[in-house]
């Protein structure tokens, strides 16, 4: 390019520029060499290419190691005093139940305690009736109440002669028997009632010979029920046998177990 910029000048201004030219490029200088550093020898990386050992020193020469320093604290001096309790947590899941252990030894008897209050005497219940007819008796209707003339026992006058019926004076269960004399070529036919309800019946059918029937049953009762015996007249004439000297008739009943209402 230098070349091109003189040719096209005059050999005057060619002379004058030349030297310029010359003088203006720029050149490179020398760097000293580093010497290497000894075989064997140590270089800090930061001081680049200075050499580790000082000038006229032995290459073979240690250099010097600062020691380490580690400071000690003494944790107890700085130590606080002890903080507030904090608060409670919420308790956590309730573990597995473990295993029953031994049965413990016996303990000591303890005091006598007092004697309670004493109670009240235990108050028996009863109730029994048990009564009789000497009369003869026909049946006239359809149901016809039988009733009875003699007393055998009657505790408190559960039995009632008029109607013949037998109140129960408390709840339970009561035993009830009916006996009669049958009538010969008549037919023989009751019920043994609780209130209007008949229970069981006693039977006989017509025969040239009299005999003797009986009956029995237990009964669940409320206070206040009532036990009674009815004939019933059905296509054949209905009657019982007795007379004025032998009672053939009874009618009899008490309490087994008293109850609830």
């Amino acid at each position: 390019m230098v070349a091109m910029a003189t040719a096209s000048l005059t050999p005057r201004w060619a002379a004058l520029l030349i030297p310029l030219l010359v003088l203006g490029v720029p050149t490179e200088e020398p760097v000293p060499e580093t010497p290497s550093p000894a075989p064997g020898g140590c270089q800090r990386c930061c001081q680049g290419s200075e050499s580790l050992t000082p000038s006229g020193a032995s290459p073979s020469a240690v250099p010097y190691v600062l020691p380490e320093v580690r400071p000690y604290i003494n944790i107890t001096i700085l130590k606080g005093d002890k903080g507030d309790r904090g608060p409670l947590g919420m308790p956590g899941k309730m573990g597995k139940e473990g295993s029953r252990g031994e049965r413990g030894p016996q303990g000591p008897k303890g005091a006598k305690g007092q004697a309670g209050s004493p109670g009240e005497p235990c108050k028996a219940q009863y109730s029994a009736f048990s009564v009789g007819r000497k009369k003869a008796l026909h049946s006239t209707e359809d149901y016809q109440p039988l009733l009875f003339d003699t007393v055998f026992v009657n505790l408190d006058s559960r039995f009632d002669m008029f109607s013949g019926h037998f109140s129960a004076p408390v709840a339970g269960i009561y035993y009830f028997s009916l006996n009669v004399h049958t009538w010969n070529f008549k037919e023989t036919y009751l019920h043994l009632m609780r209130n209007e309800e008949p229970t069981v019946i006693l039977y006989a059918q017509p025969s040239d010979r009299s005999i003797m029937q009986s009956q029995s049953v237990l009964l669940q009762m409320a206070s206040g029920d009532r036990a009674w015996v009815r004939l019933f007249k059905h296509q054949r004439e209905n009657a019982i046998y007795s007379d004025d000297v032998d009672t053939y008739i009874t009618f009899s009943g008490h309490l087994i177990k008293p109850g609830d209402e």
